[in-house]
């Protein structure tokens, strides 16, 4: 465990070293400062973050593959994979360590969108409840999305390959499994539904907590993580 926590400690302190960590920070908080004046401080708006949360989800899909693009690909193109891949530490330590530094990253970054609440709080008595709830779904799609994004660096040493193949398996899990429902017989739609990560989010920006949507990332985190260690296993053999 203590190994796990100096990589994410390490990785967590070169993204504040990294020109790129600053750019996806600068562009998220405009991006989401400009859905917070379109769509929740607009007038005659209800006072909740559920309209903003819904396009951050979709911000994510740019912003999380920015951040994971390079936690293990910059190790493979600057060959200090090779000192990692000797050491006492092992694979899966290397992997949850990286996953977790790009995650601590991205809770940073959230967080920053906080002055938001402010805001709206001070013009009006919103509902917490929603907005906990929304900001907790937020970090368990950025946990996922962060997941891909590992395996998809472990895949290639080249940053934009990875930024790109990560981009691709999330599309995967919203805007395919959005319309294959529609083309799939009934007793498989419901299936494929399942798999939508916006619909696995949707109850957590309505105020609920729901034990499936929990089973749901998790398991996708876990997925992606054991084949992100498989990856990196299988390059010992080459």
């Amino acid at each position: 465990m203590s190994n796990t926590l100096a990589i994410a400690r390490r990785e967590l302190s070169s993204f504040f070293f990294s020109p790129i960590a600053y750019l996806v920070m600068c562009g998220f908080l405009m991006l989401s400062g400009l859905f917070f004046m379109l769509t929740v401080f607009a007038t005659g708006q209800p006072a909740e973050m559920r309209n903003l949360f819904f396009w951050m989800v979709w911000i994510l899909i740019i912003v999380v593959p920015a951040i994971s693009m390079r936690l293990v690909s910059e190790e493979l193109r600057s060959g200090t994979i090779e000192s990692l891949m000797t050491s006492p530490i092992s694979d899966v330590q290397v992997i949850l360590g990286k996953w977790l530094g790009g995650l601590m990253f991205f809770v940073a970054l959230l967080a920053t969108t906080l002055s938001l609440v402010f805001v709206l709080a001070l013009w009006s008595q919103p509902d917490y409840g929603p907005v906990f709830t929304g900001y907790l779904g937020l970090i368990l799609v950025g946990g996922l999305y962060m997941a891909i994004g590992t395996f998809a660096s472990v895949l290639t040493r080249n940053q934009i390959i990875a930024f790109l193949l990560t981009i691709f398996l999330i599309l995967l899990l919203t805007v395919v499994t959005y319309f294959l429902p529609r083309l799939l017989p009934p007793e498989w739609s419901a299936a494929a539904y399942y798999l939508n990560v916006n619909e696995q989010y949707d109850d957590f920006s309505k105020g609920l907590i729901d034990t499936s949507n929990f089973v749901y990332f998790i398991s996708g985190i876990a997925l992606f993580l054991v084949l992100a260690v498989k990856a990196l296993e299988s390059r010992k053999w080459r």
